[in-house]
């Protein structure tokens, strides 16, 4: 009998093909595409994600809730030599800071992962990725991450997850991601981080060569270089806001009531400013009101604008949001963009995919 041996993969990888769940307008779909993966179809229960997500992702979005989503609405997408990758970003607000404190605990949302969990079972992909807040781990009301984990090792998957600290991997912002990473083939893990402290990528970086803007202005240029209008007092406001400060440096008379009260002064970061020399705040579905975080432009007497956050989140400037970007609303591009995986993020899951694949020994 001839003898069988190991070798890694060389030359011309499979082809690896992606559904993605709960996909948005497409972030973490584009970030794996640009890596040279074949994106198929992405699932949402947000109609309006329909253009984004298919035009710059070449691929089939369903309008479905993911409870009546089965594993065949999944499998009849995958061709049959190709190695299986099932993503998902499960939305992350059940499991948010924000929620714990108050008390938002929807038990349909929460268990959105065990549908996550049943998908897995009914389709049986090669590999599987899930990205989330970092809470995850420590949800009180049930513990919903370890029983997907569970889940995955009861189907023999091998099964690695960190929580991902993004300016280690390129992203321009203090943004923190729980990450996942499943697979059938073999052991499997997050490629090593690529930056250091003493390369992050910045808010200069990314954002300095933009034209200037005043509160409420569009540039024009570019339709989605457009920023809220500002009252006068808010605009007082940000005129006493230094780069890196926040309400804490106002005059009294500027301080609003409920910041003055005890409990209030735990609000640190919200009316702050950017630093030109240091990655962003996270960006969030509110990450181009100046009231709602440290969103204010590090030297603009402006909140951040559309086009600006998605650059912080890593979407290139050729991203279509929109079939008409000269009419978009402000807080419609914002949700959008701070419900999406970076597409950075969704290319380091992409690598360390292919690393896996790699080295994954071939059976001959």
């Amino acid at each position: 009998m001839k003898e069988t041996k190991s070798h890694k993969r060389r030359g011309k990888l499979p082809k690896i093909e992606v559904v993605d769940l709960f996909c948005g307008i497409g972030g973490l779909s584009f970030g794996m595409k640009s890596k040279g993966f074949s994106i198929l179809a992405g699932f949402d229960l947000d109609a309006t994600c329909k253009y984004a997500y298919e035009t710059n992702n070449e691929a089939k979005f369903n309008y479905k809730d993911i409870k009546e989503v089965h594993g065949i609405d999944i499998n009849k997408y995958y061709s049959k030599k190709s190695i299986k990758v099932l993503a998902g970003c499960a939305p992350c607000q059940p499991f948010s800071s924000y929620a714990f404190k108050n008390k938002e605990k929807d038990p349909n949302k929460y268990d959105l992962l065990y549908e996550f969990g049943r998908l897995v079972k009914e389709v049986q992909p090669d590999i599987i990725t899930m990205e989330n807040v970092p809470s995850l781990l420590t949800f009180k009301e049930k513990d919903v991450f370890g029983d997907f984990v569970h889940t995955l090792k009861e189907a023999k998957y091998n099964v690695s997850y960190h929580v991902v600290y993004c300016p280690n991997y390129g992203i321009p912002q203090t943004r923190k991601r729980l990450v996942l990473l499943a697979s059938r083939l073999g052991p499997i893990d997050l490629i090593k981080e690529t930056c250091t402290p003493d390369n992050y990528k910045t808010v200069q970086d990314t954002i300095g060569n933009l034209p200037p803007l005043k509160a409420g202005e569009t540039s024009s240029t570019d339709s989605l270089h457009r920023c809220c209008f500002l009252s006068e007092k808010n605009l007082q406001r940000i005129k006493a806001t230094p780069a890196g400060g926040s309400w804490k440096d106002w005059p009294s008379e500027l301080v609003l009531e409920c910041h003055k009260r005890k409990g209030g002064k735990s609000f640190g970061s919200v009316y702050g400013r950017m630093r030109w020399d240091k990655p962003s705040p996270t960006m969030t579905t509110q990450c181009t009101g100046l009231g709602n975080g440290r969103f204010g432009h590090p030297d603009q007497d402006r909140a951040i604008s559309v086009r600006e956050a998605a650059l912080l989140q890593t979407f290139p400037r050729s991203y279509a949001f929109f079939d008409n970007e000269d009419s978009i609303s402000i807080g419609v591009a914002s949700r959008y963009i701070g419900n999406a995986v970076p597409p950075r993020l969704g290319e380091v899951i992409a690598e360390s995919i292919i690393q896996h694949i790699r080295n994954t020994p071939n059976e001959r």
